[in-house]
């Protein structure tokens, strides 16, 4: 991916911020967005430098159009083209389940796990060139439905599901492909924030290499999908969960 232009929409910390190193370490130029990660986001851009590629933070709000217009605006600014979206921003916010949940937490919850995808993938498409490619992010909870109080979570992430399938046959004319990855558990502070740890425990102990995932193996992942070494693979939503589900 040398010289070639990478946007990582939540890139501040975590999954994004290893997504962000690993395309810089196959010589792409990044632009990070972060929400509220500043202090990690700044230091990537200071690994990804010491990489000897180029990189920018910018602090956005990708459920807002003027969070995404500043985005694309910085990459084209400063690097004139968009090969690669990767779209980790999202989140859990809460666990509340169906009997509980307000039509707010609802809403809030689609918004920062697929508006802001649409958002995002709207604002790029126009710049992106033959052979670019789009890596979204879903997640386990996708397929399986989720633990407790993740539902509206789970249906979030199942329609990433769908649009990247949609996406990849609607922008397969333009050789613009479409991948997403499902991890599952992997050591975040999404898990951190959200998951009681004899429940991390249990997860990982039923997996089949009996352990919680990386960022970094996250990482190696989208970067394949990223770049020419998957030029063969579109709408493809691939699985990274140590055997803990099979589809």
């Amino acid at each position: 991916m040398k010289g070639k232009v990478a946007i990582v929409a939540g890139g501040g910390r975590d999954i994004g911020r290893a997504c962000a190193i690993a395309l810089a370490e196959k010589g792409a130029n990044i632009v990070l967005t972060y929400h509220s990660s500043k202090e990690t986001a700044l230091s990537a851009v200071a690994e990804i430098e010491a990489l000897g590629c180029k990189a920018v933070a910018v602090q956005a709000d990708l459920t807002v159009q003027t969070g995404v217009d500043a985005t694309v605006k910085a990459a084209l600014d400063s690097f004139g083209s968009i090969d690669t979206l990767v779209h980790v921003s999202g989140g859990l916010l809460d666990r509340v389940k169906i009997a509980d949940m307000s039509l707010e937490h609802w809403t809030n919850v689609m918004n920062v796990n697929i508006t802001s995808l649409f958002m995002m993938t709207n604002a790029c498409i126009p710049h992106m060139k033959n052979g670019s490619s789009i890596v979204t992010f879903a997640s386990q909870a996708g397929r399986d439905g989720g633990g407790p109080g993740a539902v509206a979570y789970a249906t979030s992430k199942g329609a990433v599901m769908s649009f990247t399938r949609g996406l990849a046959k609607e922008l397969g004319v333009n050789n613009i492909r479409v991948n997403s990855v499902c991890p599952g558990m992997i050591s975040t502070g999404f898990h951190d924030t959200f998951t009681n740890n004899d429940v991390r425990k249990n997860v990982a102990g039923a997996t089949a290499l009996k352990r919680e995932g990386t960022s970094q193996e996250v990482a190696s992942l989208v970067s394949f999908l990223a770049s020419d070494e998957s030029s063969y693979m579109t709408g493809n939503c691939v699985d990274i969960n140590a055997g803990l589900l099979f589809s």
